[in-house]
């Protein structure tokens, strides 16, 4: 499913126009985004929670010559998924 399909579903699903249901779902992500980059944990019960942690320099290796490389380290979002979801996938 992608961007589309989830606003034509929501919009379904609601009973609301395709422009009312993009315009909420853009407005939800421009949110979860801006609570992550101020460091904020955004917590959907039942669904799940994100959360932004450091991921630390590092040596990697060039996968064309071998050579090493130095990785920066820099902030990474990671997703848990929330127990009924877990639950509707199995």
């Amino acid at each position: 499913m992608n961007k589309t399909d989830l606003i034509n579903v929501m919009a379904e699903n609601a009973g609301i126009t395709k422009a009312a249901a993009k315009k909420a779902l853009n407005g939800l992500l421009i949110d979860i985004g801006g609570a992550l980059q101020k460091g904020n944990r955004v917590t959907l019960v039942g669904f799940g929670s994100w959360s932004v942690t450091r991921r630390a320099a590092r040596e990697g290796r060039n996968p064309k010559t071998g050579a090493p490389i130095q990785i920066k380290a820099k902030n990474v979002v990671k997703f848990k998924a929330g127990s009924d979801l877990s639950s509707s996938v199995n």
